[in-house]
């Protein structure tokens, strides 16, 4: 099955960040001698380092362009989201900047700091038992109270805002031929893949997903989009439990192919990056990483990979627990 879909084109996701200007940070890029010489094989690695912007994710880009697109009635009808948290606080960041209410709808079991969070930007928090029923939720109440929902991954405002993280990286890098890049519900690799292949087209594109959230892997397989019945990761930031057309198509037209990450690969490169880059990441910021350590592993030689590092929305005792909990499972 094939979608018809407009992709943004280069000029839209230069015009997007211009707009969006000071607003949004350009994140930093580092090269990563560390894990260059674990790997050896002539790699050389760099990170884009996006969980440095603001409410710690590239989200905010998103969160962001999505409100200054509304009228000003409908910023006073307030906007909703639904989100495991980092794109809850993003747009309980964008609506505290311009004046909106927003309610946002959150699964019980999500990072207490990912909560607060939200609240402390001064939105209310809806809490439910599991991701389909938040989905539910979230058309409740956008359908009950007028409100605006800020979708998390679908549609082209939010590919072009994804898609100005592959542009920075493209004027800030000009030697790389391989980008690794997380996939939960496809509006990171959709929108940056989109913008990579304009710019770079010969660069080889790999999105990086968990094997407990696996949708993408589902529907690019059946030509079609997918869901999953429930989400078994603790990469619960890249836990969407379907895909959906736009951001689908945006995939597999410019992705080259996708890899899987278990939770204790996910969690010994969280280990891996705090002991040797001083970096203490969530576990889906720790995806690309884990892949070049695991499935890609002396597949890769010779390259000169763009690793990206989506968020950092995570509190201690989490971290310290799911990194312990990894290496205690190491062979």
């Amino acid at each position: 099955m094939t979608f018809d879909i407009s992709r943004p084109d280069i000029d839209a996701i230069r015009g997007l960040r211009n707009a969006l200007g000071e607003a949004v940070y350009r994140t930093p890029m580092l090269r990563c001698a560390a894990i260059e010489q674990v790997l050896g094989d002539g790699i050389r690695v760099y990170a884009k380092l996006e969980f440095l912007q603001h409410t710690g994710t590239f989200k905010a880009r998103g969160a962001l362009a999505t409100l200054q697109n509304l009228d000003a009635d409908q910023l006073a009808a307030g906007v909703t989201a639904v989100s495991a948290g980092n794109h809850a606080i993003a747009t309980a960041f964008a609506a505290n900047a311009l004046g909106a209410s927003a309610k946002v709808v959150m699964i019980e079991s999500a990072n207490p700091a990912r909560i607060e969070a939200c609240r402390a930007f001064g939105a209310e928090v809806v809490l439910v038992d599991d991701v389909h029923t938040a989905f539910a939720e979230v058309e409740r109440v956008k359908k009950e109270e007028g409100r605006f929902l800020v979708h998390p991954f679908e549609g082209p405002l939010v590919a072009t805002a994804t898609g100005t993280v592959g542009l920075e990286i493209c004027e800030q890098c000009d030697a790389f031929d391989t980008i690794l890049i997380p996939v939960g519900g496809g509006g990171l690799l959709g929108g940056m893949a989109n913008a990579i292949r304009q710019l770079r087209p010969d660069t080889e594109i790999i999105g990086v997903e968990p094997c407990g959230a696996d949708s993408m892997h589902r529907s690019i397989a059946a030509g079609e989009p997918r869901s999953i019945d429930a989400v078994r990761t603790m990469a619960d930031s890249l836990g969407a439990p379907f895909a959906l057309p736009y951001s689908f198509e945006l995939c597999r037209n410019n992705v080259d192919r996708l890899v899987l990450v278990d939770d204790d690969q996910l969690g010994r490169s969280m280990g891996f990056l705090f002991r040797h880059l001083k970096m203490a990441v969530e576990p889906a910021c720790a995806a690309a990483a884990a892949a070049l350590f695991g499935p890609l592993r002396n597949k890769l030689k010779g390259r000169r990979i763009v690793l990206t590092m989506c968020g950092s929305n995570i509190d201690w005792p989490t971290f310290a627990r799911q990194v312990q909990f990894a290496e205690d499972n190491t062979d």
